[in-house]
This record gives structure tokens, C-alpha cells and sequence, in this order.
């Protein structure tokens, strides 16, 4: 195929220039590239895959190692260059059209068959190379960019400088933030918490799974998140968040998240998403130290009967409501009373004076926490 070869040779200008006229027309990500970049990089690489499909008019073989090779090089540069791989596929595709309308129209009727299947021979090598290339790129590209976060994440939390890693990440860090710690029960793979995250909060959202802390774009509406999140990955989830007006507040946001979610684990609490606020009295009074301990201690009287603490944490949830907490106990008013009233004579502290009647709403949860 000599006379051929010779004289698709003398066609490469046209073959480059409706190759990349179809490509600008046809494939979005080209479409958006500047005429210069069009003009440039983009027409050199269809030069480039002109040569190697005439090279391979001309040999006995479809494509050596060494033209393989420079594909696999090509492959890598485009995902580097962030190109996306079903445009590559597709500039692929779109040169093979034009290539064989260019041979219709240049080879003779008995040169056609042959060429033919030389190109759907350079294709079959030709494509899961490109492919496998581009997706070995793109994993460690990947794998950098998780990694570049992951520090940027840790210098946040941590208070140290970060404005590099922000740049390198391509994240945009200024201004407030929602730092969220989670727990999942049982844990799910991270990859699926970050994409449900992400498909939710519509941008990248720094995570480290191992730590379970996230931060969220500041503003952003959280009610229905974590529902939503624990129907994606099919597990339970408790969070807890706290607003960070700026990267400077994160580590102490990012403290008082999983000292929150500590507490509501401690204290039974069912899942979904809390703040300082949903635990205030209870943050308060998990300091450690002699007076909670103290206070726990209020309650010890209780300790033989064990259906009178139930009564009484009963009583406590249901907002000192008679007729609901011996609804929920399965009993009747007056065995309500006289559980209560064997409480108060126990403890010392009568539920019908308010301030005694919190401080042993106080004691139960000293209680839960020792």
C-alpha cells in the first residue's frame, strides 16, 4: 500500500483540519477550548495520530510497541491535563470517521478492503490502551488530589497554615463552615459517605474518614441530610455540628462537634443530627469532676428499685405529664403517684418544688454519664 500511503501522506492537512473542526463542533469539552488551544496542542496530537495511522498503511503489522507506547504517553498527558475520558474516547472515534472518509475518497477500489481493516485493527489495539491509560492517570491523579485534601483537612483542624494546600487542592476555604463529626452503625465504605455527601452539598466537602469529621459549606441547610445520608448507604448515623465563621474557628468547632457527638452516644440519644444546643444542659453537666459525681450520687437510693428510676425517667421525658408516663409505663394514675412519692422520700427531693424536681432531671443524666 505504497502508492496509498503516499498519497493519504499528501492529505494530513485536510484530515487534521475536519478532525478538529468535528471535534469543536461535536464534543463539548472541545467545543469550550480557546481557538488557540485548537489551533495548538489539540491539532499536533491529531497530526501526531495521522503519522501512526499511516504508519501502519505502510508496515506489515497494525501498531509496534513504540507506537503504543507514545499512545499510553498521550493517554496520561490528557488526564493529567484534566481531559475527560469519554472526550478522548470520542476525538478517537471522530478521527477514525474522518480518517476512512478521507481513504473513500483517495484509495482505489482495491486498496479500500485492506485499509479498512488495517484502521479497525488499529482501533481494537489502539483503544483499550487509550482507555486503560487514561484510567491509571486519572487514579493516581486521584489519589493525590485525596491526599492533598486530606493534609489541607488536617491543617485546618489542627490551626496550622493552609492557604498552599487550599491552592493546591483547588479549594476554596475563606469563610464559615459547618464542621460535622459522624459515627455510623455499622461503618459504610467511605467512597459511598463521600459521594452522598457530595451529591448533596454540591461541591467537594473535606473529609477524613478515619477521624468520621467533615466540613460542609457555612450556610448550608443541614435538616434532611443525614436522613437522606442514611438511606444512600443503608446505615445509621449520628452527627453532630458546630458553625465555624471562618478557617481560624475550625479546631474549636471541630471539639465542641465531637464532644456533642460523644455525649449523645453516651446518653442513648437515637440517631441523627445534633447540636450544642439539643445536649446544652447535658455538655454542661458531662464536665468531669467531684459535683457530678455528687449528683449521680442523688440517685443512689433508687438503686434497689429499679422500677422507680424507670418511673422516674419516664416522668422526665414526658414533661412531668401524669397521664403519658403512666400511658407509657402501662399503669394506673395512682400507681404513678405512689411511685413518685416513694422517689421524693427516698432521694429527699420532692418533684413538686421545681428547683428539686431539676436537679434530679439533673441527677439522671449525671447518672447516664458516670
Amino acid at each position: 500500500m505504497l502508492g496509498l500511503h503516499a498519497r493519504m501522506a499528501a492529505r494530513g492537512g485536510d484530515f487534521t483540519a475536519a478532525v478538529v473542526a468535528r471535534c469543536a463542533a461535536e464534543v463539548p469539552f472541545y467545543g469550550e477550548l480557546p481557538r488557540r488551544t485548537l489551533d495548538g496542542e489539540v491539532t499536533r496530537s491529531i497530526t501526531a495520530v495521522h503519522e501512526l495511522l499511516l504508519r501502519a498503511l505502510r508496515q506489515d503489522g497494525v501498531m509496534g510497541p513504540g507506537d503504543l507506547t507514545r499512545l499510553i504517553e498521550w493517554s496520561g498527558r490528557r488526564a493529567e491535563e484534566r481531559v475527560p475520558l469519554e472526550a478522548v474516547i470520542a476525538a478517537y472515534l471522530v478521527g477514525a470517521e474522518v480518517w476512512w472518509q478521507v481513504l473513500a475518497e483517495t484509495a482505489e477500489p482495491e486498496e479500500l478492503t485492506g485499509a479498512g481493516a488495517k484502521l479497525l485493527a488499529c482501533l481494537h489495539a489502539a483503544m483499550p490502551a487509550v482507555v486503560l491509560a487514561h484510567r491509571n492517570a486519572q487514579e493516581d491523579i486521584r489519589s493525590e488530589d485525596k491526599r492533598v485534601r486530606r493534609a489541607l483537612l488536617t491543617a485546618l483542624l489542627a490551626g496550622r497554615p493552609y492557604e498552599e494546600l487550599a491552592e493546591a487542592a483547588g479549594v476554596t476555604v475563606a469563610g464559615g463552615h459547618e464542621v460535622v463529626a459522624m459515627s455510623f452503625e455499622p461503618n459504610p465504605p467511605p467512597r459511598l459517605v463521600q459521594s452522598s455527601l457530595e451529591a448533596h452539598a454540591g461541591v467537594p466537602v473535606l473529609m477524613d474518614h478515619v477521624a468520621g469529621i467533615a466540613l460542609l459549606p457555612g450556610g448550608y441547610d443541614l435538616s434532611g441530610l443525614w436522613d437522606s445520608l442514611g438511606e444512600d448507604i443503608g446505615h445509621r448515623v449520628f452527627a453532630a455540628a458546630a458553625p465555624a465563621a471562618g478557617p481560624a474557628a475550625v479546631p474549636a468547632a471541630a471539639q465542641e462537634a465531637g464532644r456533642v457527638l460523644e455525649l449523645v452516644q453516651r446518653l442513648g440519644r437515637p440517631p441523627g443530627l445534633y447540636g450544642l444546643d439539643d445536649v446544652l444542659l447535658e455538655y454542661q453537666l458531662a464536665r468531669p469532676g467531684d459535683a457530678l459525681l455528687r449528683l449521680a450520687a442523688k440517685l443512689d437510693p433508687l438503686e434497689e428499685h429499679p422500677y422507680l428510676l424507670e418511673t422516674l425517667r419516664v416522668f422526665v421525658e414526658h414533661g412531668h405529664n401524669r397521664s403519658r408516663s403512666a400511658s407509657e409505663l402501662c399503669v394506673h394514675r395512682n400507681t404513678l403517684d405512689y411511685r413518685l412519692h416513694r422517689v421524693s422520700t427516698l432521694t429527699g427531693l420532692d418533684l413538686a418544688v421545681p428547683a428539686e424536681a431539676r436537679l434530679l432531671q439533673a441527677a439522671l443524666v449525671a447518672r447516664d454519664l458516670t
